[in-house]
């Protein structure tokens, strides 16, 4: 999407930031890994089919993508952004029927930062960007149902079960958003701020710290 292309989402420990071309070589080489390919259910491209795939979910109106980094690593501008990739997050506008309904898909593609509670807070920035950006109500996961850990962590955020899948290994998990959520969402969520993208990477190219720039008013 053409929205989020000068959009940048800070939490506590990450940040989210558009899908660029010069990022299609770490997730290249992060979806050679047979580990990551059953996980995600993908099929292996070769990096100029990566590059494609990366352009057309910048154009195309129905996919929203934001590639996470190590909040950490990249407050430091020594780090290129490519060295502070961990993961990426994605909705989906499943339905044209129905632009209120969107499916999420997030992926913490470096094992060394799985199990530290990068995927909930991610989840929860994604879901609030969704609702605030998008007008997304109903989001949707589906996750291989040996992936244990990720269905805890979205039943924890208030998803649950649709349906199941023995045929093809995988469970639906859905979420509406009511105005309860919302306020506990907007309550939970005010340490995230949004941020013009483009400044920022000039600040870093600079060899500045990113943190002290002012945050963007929308």
């Amino acid at each position: 999407m053409r929205i989020n292309e000068n959009t940048l989402l800070e939490g506590k420990h990450v940040v989210l930031v558009p899908y660029n071309a010069e990022h299609v070589p770490r997730y290249h080489q992060w979806m050679a890994s047979p580990e990551l390919q059953k996980l995600t259910a993908s099929e292996p491209l070769t990096l100029e089919e990566e590059y494609e795939m990366q352009r057309s979910w910048r154009e195309d109106n129905d996919k929203c993508t934001f590639i996470i980094l190590d909040k950490q690593r990249w407050a430091d501008p020594s780090f290129p952004e490519e060295e502070c990739m961990v993961g990426d997050v994605n909705i989906f506008l499943t339905d044209p029927s129905d632009p209120s309904l969107a499916e999420l898909e997030l992926m913490i593609a470096e094992s060394s930062y799985r199990g530290k509670g990068l995927g909930k807070e991610v989840a929860r920035m994604m879901i609030c960007y969704g609702i605030n950006k998008l007008g997304v109500k109903k989001f949707e996961v589906k996750i291989g149902l040996e992936n244990k850990v990720s269905i805890a962590m979205f039943k924890k955020i208030h998803f649950h079960v649709l349906s199941s899948s023995e045929v093809f290994q995988e469970i639906t998990l859905g979420l509406t958003v009511n105005e309860a959520l919302q306020q506990e969402l907007l309550a939970t969520l005010d340490f995230m701020q949004e941020r013009e993208y483009q400044k920022l990477k000039n600040y870093r190219h600079e060899g500045k710290n990113s943190s002290t720039m002012p945050a963007h008013q929308s």
